[in-house]
């Protein structure tokens, strides 16, 4: 019997009709990888009744055939758990195959007992039940046997938990392909790949004998040039560039593969062109070939090799605290890394392959450095991933790949089992209707009144919904219990909440909470030793994310633990708590500007910041535990802008200046099809207005900007507009610009799908926009219609600045008696 220490990364399983068996594949502590293998019966429960013996041996006795495999129950026994604040006794049901819970659920369900947890993830389950983390240093104890496998192979009499110690020296290995494309159109049945690049860091000793990293750069492509660069490798034809894509990740031998939207086209379309060549891409540890498809959803899936999408995280996760509107590479590596793509017009790709092969050099460098960014981003974002895979339990594959609901519910399945509860199963397709019908009150809004204004102080309620949860014990464990139903009520509800005992619901978030404000001090005293913060600030986010999610979550039509109340209780109390926190600032002669869900602004006036931050304590002096009000800033100016048609200002759409930064909300979101040229005008005037204090000179730039309009000097890029297909072409009763080009694409060859960006151009003549919205390519350079870009483009993107200031439509492109600011405080 041995005992090793490892550290798992990836999972797999296999069943027969003995049992199931978890393969966990890892890095022991020497360096070295492994599979561990660790046979686990999956198991589901059933509601006791009658006699429970006599059940249990029936029960026992099931079987069922499905997909040519005997499903079938290995054990029982009787266990107690908790369910609805109540203990229950149950049937624990272990059955030998996963598929075995939900097919032998079906059956018991039809004999009208009710059961319980057949529908969690057999891996799920497993991490769950042995409280091991993936990632995470853990013990195991048995042999080595010999099995078909990449790696030694070792068979588990005992799996358990060692420390929470994360596996640090990660290789990541990023890749990206080129592919040939005359249209824009996606054909991997047809066009080859024509270059694939990676990029990564390896340990090499230097001349002085000691370990450095280094980069580990490779172009793979089949069309030969002269080049000095030397990470560019020739090969013969595109059936090698695969076999050789194959070849570098067993001698690479990754951690972590990572690409851009590499899921969704990436590794399909290789796996597409392998199979043109009857190439198998057998590179999982056990020889399995590479998997693309889960259901409905792409995925990339090699067993044993940790695939990361980053732009899967970026788009569900970390996108939500980005500036970005786009989730292209460009644009997400420009906002996390600082830099971008290189510039290169991929629509140009095909020719140069055809007929001038002498400029593919720039592709190459192209290629390899997208390979670069999303090596990059992988490494910048890892560590966030990381933290959740700590605290939610489950492996880094599917962490990467979760909603913020599925992150929230299954922290609460792994919390559950500390406290032996009994998880509630997915809603049917009859009551996930009835919830899509429902709906709720949000947050109360004080709309501000449309100005320019001074020295505004501004306060946020911080993590206002999960400290309601846990100020208020909120959750459906402790929704309208018997003991509280005299006490008082939610505000301008007729139900309430358990102030007797704490509920789960409330316990852990609670914990999220309290573990999320030691963190923010540890990051303080880091800061102050000027030590690095990178990875407590990740462990922050990780607990911010997942407390911030319980509201979403709880009223998400899809959730184990809907609870409509919950969401509408939430809300209600923070209602009354803002108009209190108002009322209160009016009390002290402060005069509220805005108003929005967990936030205040307020006019300073004569007062000084010293007398709000009086008021702010006094206010946290009547906040229950966990719930704080705080300052957020002192700002210079602000603007708030009209609603259109309204005397009220907009919600959510104002911009203000802090004497450094300028932080605009809601502008953005005016027009989702807004030009380059619109939102680079809109910008430039709100710093000018906020940062410089000069109307005059937002007024003359632009005037400007009209003026290079009508000269024909703006460069077309800055012109297109960009619209999402919602849905399928022929779905669309109204033709707008967009869909328009859609169809005409659909002619050119392109794939044109929901969800695809229809990118055009307006160009200059008569008729209606969509007659004269042209993709870019079909536009000469200058031919642009002038008046649509002004009226439609640019004058929508400033006038209500402006008319704040008193200016009208008219006035934005005519020279007047102008204002001093002065006149508008």
């Amino acid at each position: 019997m041995i005992e090793i220490s490892f550290f798992p990364l990836d999972v797999s399983y296999n069943t027969s009709v003995e049992g199931s068996k978890v393969y966990l594949y890892g890095v022991t502590s020497e360096g070295k990888q492994i599979c561990v293998v660790d046979p686990f019966l999956p198991y589901f429960y059933v509601e006791a009744r009658g006699d429970v013996k006599a059940l249990g041996e029936e029960i026992g006795r099931l079987e069922v055939e499905f997909r040519k495999k005997i499903l079938r129950v290995v054990k029982t026994e009787e266990v107690e758990k908790e369910f609805e604040n109540k203990k229950k006794r149950m049937i624990k049901v272990y059955v030998n195959n996963p598929e075995a819970k939900r097919q032998l659920g079906k059956k018991i369900y039809g004999s009208g007992l009710k059961c319980y947890e057949y529908d969690i993830l057999y891996i799920y389950q497993y991490f769950r039940d042995l409280e091991i983390t993936p990632g995470a240093l853990t013990n195991v104890r048995g042999d080595f046997i010999k099995e078909k496998n990449r790696v030694p192979v070792f068979l588990a009499e005992r799996v358990e938990n060692k420390s929470g110690e994360m596996f640090k020296d990660l290789r990541i290995l990023g890749f990206d392909i080129e592919t040939y494309a005359k249209t824009r159109a996606i054909v991997p049945e047809k066009n080859p790949i024509l270059m694939l690049a990676f990029y990564g860091l390896q340990k090499k000793k230097n001349s002085e004998g000691e370990v450095e990293e280094v980069p580990f750069k490779k172009v793979i492509t089949w069309k030969r040039f002269k080049t000095d660069l030397k990470y560019i490798e020739f090969v013969d034809s595109e059936e090698k560039l695969i076999r050789r894509f194959k070849e570098m990740l067993e001698l690479y031998k990754p951690d972590i593969l990572t690409g851009y939207f590499s899921d969704g086209f990436d590794l399909p379309y290789i796996q597409k062109r392998a199979e043109v060549y009857k190439i198998k891409l057998d590179v999982g540890a056990d020889y399995s070939n590479l998997m693309t498809k889960k259901g409905n959803q792409s995925v990339g899936k090699f067993v044993g090799l940790v695939h990361v999408d980053v732009f899967k995280f970026v788009r569900r996760i970390a996108g939500r605290g980005m500036e970005t509107e786009s989730y292209s590479l460009d644009a997400v590596a420009n906002e996390l890394l600082g830099h971008r793509k290189h510039d290169v017009n991929l629509d140009n790709l095909a020719k140069v392959w055809d007929s001038r092969p002498e400029e593919l050099e720039e592709f190459c460098k192209y290629n390899l450095h997208d390979a670069y960014l999303t090596h990059e981003l992988c490494v910048k974002l890892i560590p966030n991933m990381l933290e959740l895979v700590k605290l939610i339990g489950l492996p880094l594959f599917d962490i990467n790949r979760m909603s913020f609901g599925k992150l929230v519910e299954n922290y609460i399945l792994k919390r559950s089992k500390e406290f032996n509860l009994l998880a509630a199963n997915k809603p049917e397709h009859q009551e996930v209707e009835w919830r899509r019908g429902q709906s709720y009150m949000g947050a109360f809004v004080y709309e501000p009144e449309p100005g320019l204004y001074e020295n505004l102080a501004v306060f946020d309620f911080r993590s206002l919904y999960p400290t309601i949860i846990a100020a208020h014990n909120i959750g459906p464990d402790t929704l309208n219990c018997e003991c509280c139903k005299d006490l008082e009520k939610v505000p301008g509800k007729e139900y309430w909440f358990c102030r007797k005992k704490k509920g789960f619901f409330s316990r852990i978030v609670e914990d999220l909470i309290s573990r999320r404000m030691r963190i923010k001090e540890m990051i303080a005293v880091k800061k102050q030793k000027k030590e690095d913060t990178a990875l407590l600030e990740a462990r922050s986010y990780g607990l911010k994310t997942v407390a911030n999610s319980f509201y979403g979550y709880m009223g998400f039509f899809a959730a184990r633990w809907y609870c409509l109340e919950c969401v509408r209780s939430i809300t209600a109390y923070a209602r009354d708590y803002i108009q209190k926190t108002m009322k209160k600032a009016e009390e002290k002669g402060f005069r509220i500007i805005y108003g929005d869900t967990d936030s205040l602004m307020i006019l300073l006036g004569d007062k000084s910041q010293e007398e709000a931050m009086d008021f702010m304590h006094e206010v946290n002096t009547t906040l229950p535990e966990f719930m704080e009000l705080e300052f957020e800033g002192l700002h210079q100016r602000g603007i708030f802008v009209a609603a259109k048609g309204g005397a009220y200002g907009a919600k959510k759409k104002y911009a203000l200046f802090d004497g450094e930064r300028m932080k605009v909300v809601g502008f953005e979101s005016i027009r989702r099809n807004w030009s380059k040229i619109a939102k680079e005008t809109q910008d430039k005037v709100l710093k000018i207005i906020l940062i410089k204090n000069d109307v005059q000179k937002a007024l003359e730039y632009v005037r400007e900007v009209v003026s290079k309009l009508r000269k024909g000097q703006v460069e077309m890029d800055k012109l297109v507009i960009r619209t999402q297909l919602t849905r399928p072409i022929e779905a669309y009763e109204s033709i707008g610009p967009h869909v328009a080009v859609a169809k005409r694409m659909v002619q050119k060859g392109y794939e044109v799908v929901p969800g695809t960006l229809i990118s055009f151009v307006v160009g200059r003549g008569s008729g209606l926009v969509r007659e004269r919205a042209k993709l870019v390519e079909e536009l000469e350079e200058g031919r642009y219609d002038v008046d649509y870009y002004v009226k439609n483009q640019i004058i929508p993107a400033v006038n209500s600045i402006f008319l704040v200031l008193g200016y009208q439509e008219e006035d934005i492109l005519k020279e007047k008696e102008q204002k001093g600011l002065g006149e508008w405080f």
